[in-house]
């Protein structure tokens, strides 16, 4: 069995906007969500450059019995998965009476943990950890509160690969629901942006030190970058088999069309080229089109030296010469990481929806290895009906996505 699918429902909350009509003015506008945050460098960092997002306010939105096993992630999970859920018309009652599953993108958890540790440490008393603590600390905690909060009885488990994982969910929810079985799955990424959750990264030396321009540090591709900028927030998308979503009326914002997928086999930090060319070419064929219909690329590119250039090499064994835009949305969002994959999905449906592509920012000069690539360097007014989306991780994970816009009596237009 082999089903169409579709995109009914998606909602975003992250440092250019906490819902999609604030992030598609972002993004149009080539509006960076950069900033400092100065307890950084008092708890160690090399750098206090970070995506600036707003935490939410649950108190009298979630019951407080719910609220105690959220994370930082997980209650940005639940206003994106709130939103993804209104975006596709899908009600409270629908979720009761209906099978709905859920795949989130998810590779840290470090608040809690190393909270409960202080209090172990200081206190010697395990009954002052708390009881959501457990809750909060998990890998799973993204699914596991989101699925009792929504009611959602399908598919429940999370992906932990790197920067990913958002990618690999829809990715999987798609397998799913095109072999059968699944109709409905809430696909996402989630990621917590406290100081706790990025030290590890910060002592790699990946992070750049632009402080004195924090608007200006994320420079995907530029030969001057000097490393990423850690954001977070997270993004939810509501996939949907197409039969099912006709039936229903569902408001139809895009297919997902083709998912690719490889291993680098290599250096546990080292990007690769072949690894990148295969993904992208697996989802390629997998979405039954060539390299000359696409028409947009959200390219991985996290603003490192090594990750921009060997993508772009990849980039350019397919792009050369063809018609795609290229852009790295990261360039405003800084690097996301385990949202990212699921975000820059968010991302090119809004750019597809409202015909445009978003700028590629402080791309002052290609480095050598991007200088034949057709990079957006201002926001650009085009229809854009397919596009390829690159997420790429530690461990030599990488995922690759195509959507495209369909033709049917319920698709959605501009926001």
């Amino acid at each position: 069995m082999s089903r169409r699918v579709v995109i009914t429902g998606m909602g975003i909350w992250s440092c250019i906007g906490k819902n999609k009509e604030e992030v598609k003015e972002s993004l149009y506008q080539g509006k960076s969500g950069i900033g400092l945050e100065k307890e950084r460098l008092e708890y160690g960092y090399r750098s206090c450059l970070t995506g600036i997002v707003e935490r939410p306010k649950l108190k009298g939105v979630i019951d407080r019995r719910l609220r105690v096993g959220l994370s930082e992630e997980a209650e940005y999970a639940y206003m994106a998965a709130k939103e993804a859920f209104e975006d596709a018309n899908v009600s409270d009652e629908y979720l009761k009476e209906n099978e709905v599953g859920i795949i989130f993108g998810n590779d840290s958890s470090a608040k809690a943990v190393v909270e409960a540790h202080e209090i172990m440490k200081n206190k010697k008393d395990s009954a002052l950890i708390g009881s959501g603590s457990i809750f909060q600390s998990m890998n799973s905690t993204v699914n596991m509160n989101l699925s009792t909060i929504f009611h959602l009885r399908g598919i429940n488990m999370t992906v932990s690969a790197a920067c990913a994982s958002g990618s690999h969910s829809i990715g999987l929810a798609y397998l799913l629901i095109k072999l059968g079985l699944q109709d409905m799955v809430l696909a996402g990424g989630a990621q917590e942006t406290n100081h706790y959750s990025m030290s590890s990264f910060d002592a790699l030396g990946t992070f750049s030190t632009r402080m004195d321009d924090p608007q200006k540090s994320s420079r995907p591709f530029d030969k001057d970058r000097d490393g990423l900028i850690p954001s977070g927030g997270a993004a939810a998308l509501l996939l949907e088999e197409y039969e099912h979503a006709i039936a229903r009326g569902a408001n139809i914002l895009c297919e997902v069309a083709g998912y690719g997928f490889s291993s680098n086999g290599a250096g546990i930090s080292q990007p690769s080229e072949e690894g990148s060319f295969i993904a992208m070419q697996r989802a390629i064929a997998d979405a039954g089109i060539s390299a000359d219909d696409i028409d947009y690329v959200n390219a991985h590119a996290t603003s490192t030296p090594q990750g921009d250039m060997y993508e772009a090499m990849a980039l350019d064994r397919i792009f050369n010469n063809k018609k795609a835009l290229i852009s790295s949305t990261k360039s405003m969002t800084g690097h996301e990481c385990w949202m990212a994959g699921a975000s820059e999905i968010v991302y090119s449906i809004i750019m597809m929806q409202n015909n445009f592509v978003a700028p590629n920012i402080n791309l002052d000069e290609p480095c050598d290895a991007a200088k034949n690539l057709n990079l957006a360097r201002v926001t650009t007014d085009r229809s854009v009906d397919i596009v390829l989306s690159n997420s790429f991780g530690f461990g030599g994970t990488n995922s690759a996505l195509v959507i495209k816009k369909i033709n049917n009596p319920n698709f959605a237009g501009e926001i």
